[in-house]
């Protein structure tokens, strides 16, 4: 299996290059024409501002942003944007891909986005959920319960 082998970067750059492709061999309908598809800029800009936020807050608690192993975390994070999300990261990600299917402005870049959260969900999150819990038992259960997954 993949899981926990492949870095979530890897998988969001994957996606882009996908969303590249069929925009360019198969642009289905141009939703968003130029200058106005300038606006995926903005969604790039969040994702990257909510990457560097979620990892500043990791690192403010001290404890491990390797997506390898979650098995190395010392501690559950809940302030900042982990009170609304958590996976802040792959939402950061999430949102650049979006702001990428804006800029190239065709209907077909979109239908990437959720393949990545399929596979980001499956491959990442799902095996980072199982690793917490039994690291953190009910703490990490009564985060889950309070806090979506994406948002």
């Amino acid at each position: 299996m993949l899981k926990l082998r492949i870095p979530p970067p890897v998988y969001a750059l994957s996606t882009a290059v996908l969303m590249w492709l069929l925009d360019s061999m198969f642009p289905v309908i141009e939703l968003v024409k130029a200058p106005w598809n300038w606006i995926g800029w903005f969604f790039i800009i969040a994702g990257l501002f909510i990457d560097l936020w979620s990892m500043r807050l990791f690192l403010k608690e001290e404890t491990t942003i390797n997506p390898f192993k979650p098995d190395n975390s010392k501690s559950i994070v809940e302030q900042g944007i982990y009170q609304y999300s958590r996976n802040p990261m792959y939402l950061g990600l999430l949102s650049i891909l979006l702001g990428v299917a804006i800029l190239l402005g065709s209907l077909s870049p979109l239908f990437c986005l959720p393949f990545f959260v399929l596979i980001i969900t499956t491959q990442q999150i799902i095996p980072e959920e199982m690793t917490l819990t039994n690291k953190f038992g009910q703490v990490y259960l009564d985060y889950k319960h309070r806090v979506r997954r994406w948002l």
